[in-house]
């Protein structure tokens, strides 16, 4: 049957950071080669949908992270276990009293267009990219201020200490941009956005619309030999079944995430020539949900929400949609996070329960008749959150509320979300190693940023919530920081802030031959930078 791989808790701990070196490239400890990597090869990748662009904090859709993570790069990586690991930073400290990070960066990094790499590009990214775009790192890195000392040393100190802060600079959180090409420029309007300029393994070659996108080996990167690919081609493929067949028949090498068709994967896992696993989402624990809008009725009223609940089977979503590739979520905290709890309210599927939660708002109706009209805005990532859409259409059907689904390409679809322009929406989120990276932003008030996607689009508010997040952040002490977290996942999963439906386990295809795609936390994710193809 299925590969089951569990995804690894972590500690939050991490202390004795200090003068970090981990061996071997990049520092990310893969396990030993299986055989000699084969220097060049073509690596076809499905990718789907198309992104609506390739800017890793312009964009953050999951389509558009695949092939970004290969072009552009954090200072750190995260091994399976969370912890961090080089990339353009080659050593870091961190202060005994948690407030003062020092990173030294590698001195023979070049931007794609041949400019060095420096300082300069990380307190710009740090202080100007990254506030002005990227919805989930914004707050982390206004925390601290981030200077200079030299061209090769950065330095970020805070006021109070911030546990997660060592766990916020792989590539997604903090993509390190060119100060050359953006200071001082717009950046969502700005050429290079077509063109992507990295220090990444790979360059950018093309993008030809409703084909592929084609990126190039870098040969000035600045690990000797690498990367061993000559180039990787993302190709779109709109198809399902097409898609399937290619890994199939190795037209394509590489699939992950909604490029596959969970249905698929029994019949693919037992094919000699491929290798399916679920190892490579530790980073980021990602949680589906039916997101309402709280500032529209019928939304605004808790028992609506908590009848949306009650009328959903989630494990018929988790057997019949996910095809067993999912478990059930009870609140906003992943449970691989060390600092889950079951211990909240759950909704079990009970539609009569329903049905009397909206008798008492006064939705009532008689002989089966409609007791209130919705829209449902779906995402639009293929067949399988299609069905999802049918299937919460029907389900609160069942219970008298009507819901008409609306489509729309992956571009409209953020836009209405972010300029919460929907009445219901289906999507999935990253939650990440620590609530306070990638929890807090889905529900915290001051995080309701009109025209910003993965935001508290929801506009979901609670002084408690908000206040048990801002001191759970800065919070030294692990236990009370457990304990404060316990309470919020309680009072969120109470007022049903989301409406949780699958913590997802995204499979990885890849052929036999093709090694190290899946080497750390990131997953698909990671530069590709030691991928290969295994000789003959």
């Amino acid at each position: 049957m299925h590969i089951r791989r569990a995804i690894a808790a972590t500690a939050f701990a991490l202390a004795g950071v200090l003068a970090v070196n981990a061996p071997g490239p990049l520092g990310i400890g893969a396990s030993p080669a299986q055989a000699e990597p084969m220097q060049g090869g073509t690596l076809n990748s499905t990718l789907w949908p198309e992104p609506p662009g390739i800017i890793i904090g312009v964009n953050l859709n999951a389509p558009t992270l695949l092939p970004s993570t290969k072009m552009f790069e954090g200072l750190l990586a995260y091994d399976f276990n969370l912890s961090p690991q080089p990339m353009l930073a080659e050593s870091w400290e961190v202060s005994d009293d948690g407030l003062t990070y020092t990173f030294k960066l590698r001195e023979n990094v070049k931007w794609h267009d041949g400019e060095a790499f420096t300082s300069e590009d990380v307190v710009y990214t740090l202080t100007e990219f990254i506030p002005e775009v990227h919805a989930r790192s914004r707050p982390t890195f206004a925390r601290a201020e981030i200077t200079a000392p030299d061209d090769y040393t950065v330095v970020l100190t805070l006021e109070e200490p911030y546990g997660p802060m060592i766990r916020s600079f792989d590539t997604i959180a903090a993509p390190m941009m060119p100060a050359h090409i953006y200071k001082g420029k717009d950046i969502r309007d700005n050429p290079a956005n077509r063109e992507p300029i990295g220090t990444g393994p790979f360059k950018f070659s093309e993008w030809k619309s409703g084909e592929y996108i084609h990126l190039v080996r870098n040969d000035d990167y600045y690990l000797d030999n690498r990367p061993y690919l000559d180039e990787i081609y993302y190709r779109f493929i709109p198809d399902s079944a097409s898609r399937a067949l290619a890994l199939e028949s190795g037209q394509v090498q590489l699939a992950t995430q909604n490029d596959i068709e969970l249905v698929d994967l029994a019949r693919l896992e037992a094919m000699p020539n491929l290798e399916v696993t679920t190892k490579g989402w530790e980073w980021g624990a990602p949680i589906s949900w039916l997101e309402m809008n709280v500032r529209r009725e019928p939304f605004d009223d808790v028992r609506f929400r908590k009848a949306v609940m009650f009328a959903l089977d989630h494990e018929f979503i988790r057997d019949n949609i996910f095809f067993g590739w999912a478990k059930i979520p009870t609140g906003p905290i992943h449970s691989s996070s060390p600092f889950y709890t079951a211990d909240v309210p759950t909704y079990p599927h009970d539609p009569e329960k329903a049905k009397a939660l909206l008798d008492e708002m006064g939705l009532t109706a008689e002989d089966g008749g409609t007791r209130a009209e919705i829209k449902l805005l779906g995402l639009p990532y293929g067949e399988m959150w299609d069905r999802l859409s049918q299937y919460i259409k029907q389900a609160l059907g069942e219970v008298g509320v009507e819901v008409t689904l609306e489509a729309s390409d992956v571009a409209g679809w953020g836009s209405r979300i972010s300029n919460w322009d929907v009445d219901m929406s289906t999507t999935y989120l990253t939650t990440l190693s620590d609530p306070a990276l990638g929890v807090a932003r889905s529900y915290i008030t001051e995080n309701q940023k009109k025209g910003v996607l993965f935001t508290n689009t929801s506009g979901y508010s609670n002084p408690e919530v908000d206040r048990l997040f801002a001191e759970a952040a800065s919070e030294p002490d692990s236990d009370k920081r457990m304990q404060m977290y316990h309470e919020v996942q309680k009072i969120i999963a109470d007022e049903v802030a989301l409406a949780w439906l699958v913590e997802l386990e995204w499979p990885t295809v890849h052929a036999s031959n093709l090694k190290n795609v899946v080497r750390n936390g990131l997953g698909p994710n990671d530069n590709f930078a030691e991928a290969y193809f295994e000789k003959e």
